[in-house]
């Protein structure tokens, strides 16, 4: 007997903002194809996204702009 999945999931296709802390920097890449699950936002990333992702992180390129960002700590009260 089969069970029906109570998941529909959906994936559309979408350009994200993918963030990623390297020895304490914070990179921002913004614009990258991904394919994003409506219900949980889950993201995907095709294996030529990924190579690309890497490149653009790892060759330390000039990026497109640097922008300022404030930084919290979660503690507990």
């Amino acid at each position: 007997m089969m069970t029906s999945n109570p998941w529909n999931e959906t994936m559309v296709e979408q350009e994200v903002t993918y963030t990623l802390e390297v020895n304490g920097q914070v990179i921002i890449v913004e614009h990258v194809p991904a394919r994003v699950c409506v219900e949980t936002g889950e993201r995907f990333f095709s294996p030529e996204t990924v190579d690309h992702l890497q490149r653009i992180i790892w060759k330390k390129r000039k990026p497109s702009r640097v922008i300022e960002t404030p930084v919290f700590e979660f503690s507990s009260i």
